[in-house]
């Protein structure tokens, strides 16, 4: 029987990209563990931070708010996502998360399949939060 390889990161271990806003780490994707279908990641809002509009034109988005509540507008239209709820964001739906609350949300993020190229994967729809800020460990994030 073959063996099979397994990495375990530490999300305290990858570097923050807040390129659209909020804190986001990348736990488990190509650069981190080698993956060759998807990443996981985290990300974290302070009261009153967004992610960037966006989309992903080779990549379903699958949410997991694990504390707080956020506002994720699907083109345009608002979806509350609060702690213990999931959202499937379609491939092609521009999609904007914000924390309009008073305390941090942080949320569990999954994207596959990886687009075929890592600057293929995200197509920003809104001036970035850090538009001179490299982009650090984001796959096809």
């Amino acid at each position: 029987m073959p063996v099979t390889q397994h990495t375990k990161v530490a999300a305290a271990d990858v570097e923050v990209n807040r390129r659209r806003g909020g804190e986001i780490r990348v736990v488990l994707g190509p650069k981190t563990a080698g993956a060759t279908t998807g990443f996981l990641g985290l990300l974290t809002l302070a009261a009153g931070e967004f992610v960037a509009e966006h989309y992903h034109p080779y990549s379903e988005e699958f949410l997991y708010v694990t504390r707080g509540t956020v506002v994720v507008r699907l083109d345009g239209e608002p979806v509350t996502v609060g702690a213990g709820e999931g959202l499937l964001v379609p491939k092609d739906v521009r999609h904007r998360v914000e924390n309009g609350g008073d305390e941090p949300a942080e949320a569990v993020f999954h994207l596959c399949p990886l687009a075929p190229r890592p600057e293929l994967g995200h197509v920003d729809t809104e001036p970035l939060v850090e538009p001179a800020a490299p982009q650090i460990n984001v796959g096809a994030a």
